[in-house]
Protein backbone atom coordinates (compact mmCIF):
# COMPACT_ATOMS: atom_id res chain seq x y z
CA UNK A 1 0.00 0.00 0.00
CA UNK A 2 1.36 3.41 -0.91
CA UNK A 3 1.19 6.63 1.10
CA UNK A 4 -1.25 8.01 -1.49
CA UNK A 5 -3.55 5.01 -1.04
CA UNK A 6 -3.48 5.37 2.75
CA UNK A 7 -4.20 9.09 2.40
CA UNK A 8 -7.17 8.45 0.10
CA UNK A 9 -8.73 5.86 2.42
CA UNK A 10 -8.50 8.30 5.35
CA UNK A 11 -9.91 11.19 3.30
CA UNK A 12 -12.81 9.00 2.13
CA UNK A 13 -13.66 8.11 5.74
CA UNK A 14 -13.21 11.63 7.13
CA UNK A 15 -14.65 14.04 4.55
CA UNK A 16 -13.18 17.52 4.76
CA UNK A 17 -10.10 16.38 6.68
CA UNK A 18 -6.64 17.58 5.76
CA UNK A 19 -4.50 14.47 5.44
CA UNK A 20 -0.76 14.13 4.85
CA UNK A 21 0.84 10.68 4.80
CA UNK A 22 4.52 9.81 4.43
CA UNK A 23 6.31 6.51 4.03
CA UNK A 24 9.82 5.56 3.04
CA UNK A 25 9.06 1.88 2.46
CA UNK A 26 5.25 1.51 2.02
CA UNK A 27 4.89 -0.50 5.24
CA UNK A 28 5.80 2.13 7.88
CA UNK A 29 3.69 5.28 7.71
CA UNK A 30 3.40 8.67 9.40
CA UNK A 31 0.13 10.54 9.07
CA UNK A 32 -1.07 14.00 10.04
CA UNK A 33 -4.86 14.20 9.97
CA UNK A 34 -6.56 17.48 10.85
CA UNK A 35 -10.27 16.78 11.12
CA UNK A 36 -13.33 18.43 12.61
CA UNK A 37 -14.62 14.90 13.33
CA UNK A 38 -12.03 14.69 16.14
CA UNK A 39 -13.63 17.53 18.10
CA UNK A 40 -14.54 16.37 21.61
CA UNK A 41 -12.82 13.00 21.22
CA UNK A 42 -9.90 11.64 23.23
CA UNK A 43 -6.77 10.62 21.36
CA UNK A 44 -7.60 6.92 21.44
CA UNK A 45 -11.02 7.51 19.81
CA UNK A 46 -9.41 9.70 17.15
CA UNK A 47 -6.93 6.96 16.35
CA UNK A 48 -9.72 4.37 16.27
CA UNK A 49 -11.51 6.40 13.60
CA UNK A 50 -8.37 6.35 11.48
CA UNK A 51 -7.77 2.63 12.06
CA UNK A 52 -11.38 1.93 11.07
CA UNK A 53 -10.82 3.82 7.82
CA UNK A 54 -7.87 1.58 7.00
CA UNK A 55 -9.52 -1.67 8.08
CA UNK A 56 -7.57 -4.90 7.75
CA UNK A 57 -4.59 -3.12 6.18
CA UNK A 58 -3.50 -2.10 9.71
CA UNK A 59 -1.38 -4.95 10.97
CA UNK A 60 -1.21 -6.37 7.45
CA UNK A 61 0.00 -4.17 4.62
CA UNK A 62 0.54 -1.37 7.14
CA UNK A 63 3.10 -2.65 9.60
CA UNK A 64 3.41 0.60 11.59
CA UNK A 65 1.36 3.79 11.65
CA UNK A 66 2.32 6.92 13.57
CA UNK A 67 -0.60 9.33 13.92
CA UNK A 68 -0.99 13.00 14.74
CA UNK A 69 -4.71 13.81 14.99
CA UNK A 70 -5.52 17.40 15.97
CA UNK A 71 -8.79 19.22 15.41
CA UNK A 72 -8.64 22.30 13.17
CA UNK A 73 -8.67 24.57 16.25
CA UNK A 74 -5.87 22.58 17.92
CA UNK A 75 -3.83 22.69 14.72
CA UNK A 76 -4.36 26.45 14.35
CA UNK A 77 -3.27 27.02 17.96
CA UNK A 78 -0.08 24.99 17.39
CA UNK A 79 0.69 26.96 14.27
CA UNK A 80 0.12 30.26 16.05
CA UNK A 81 -2.85 31.26 13.90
Amino acid sequence: MTADEVQQKIQDALPGATVHVRSGDNVHFEALIVAAQFDGLRTIKRHQLVYAALGAAVGGEIHALSLETPTPDEWAARRGN
